[in-house]
């Protein structure tokens, strides 16, 4: 809708008219969620941001301080580094949030304090080495591709 309201014209009168207007054109007939009541909201205080958050629940978005989220991401690698298929792929994982932890280290942080320093590499390897081992057994594969 791109038409202004003409001067003289009452405003409820205009807006009537435009709602009547697209109805007629049927621009109502197949909206999400036509003919069905609305959900119930959790929350029984008015919060005018439900639709922003309702959408990034919907879109799978969260909203946390880039320190707080790096924290979390760090956790994750170090996880994932920890469960690898290969000392290779241990050391990329290791890299790549290490370089996203030196980043932020070297920022004035935009959130709470980081809190974490970069993972030893080579520590972070022999763990890696001594659970693949225990999990492997005796004459088991254990082997690294370096």
């Amino acid at each position: 809708m791109t038409e202004r309201k003409p001067p003289g014209v009452d405003f409820e009168s205009w807006v009537d008219k435009q709602i009547r207007d697209a109805d007629a054109r049927g621009e109502f007939e197949r909206l999400e969620g036509a003919g069905r009541p609305l959900p119930p909201e959790v929350e029984s205080t008015y919060d005018e941001l439900w639709w922003v958050k309702r959408k990034m629940v919907r879109e799978g978005m969260s909203v946390l301080p880039p320190t707080l989220a790096l924290r979390k991401e760090a956790e994750d690698a170090l996880e994932a580094a920890l469960a690898a298929p290969s000392e290779r792929i241990v050391r990329k994982i290791l890299a790549d949030v290490n370089a996203k932890i030196s980043d932020m280290m070297f920022k004035p942080p935009p959130g709470p304090p980081l809190g974490k320093k970069p993972y030893d590499v080579e520590d972070v390897v022999r763990r890696w080495r001594e659970r693949r081992a225990a999990s492997d057994g005796p004459g088991g594969r254990g082997g690294s591709d370096a």
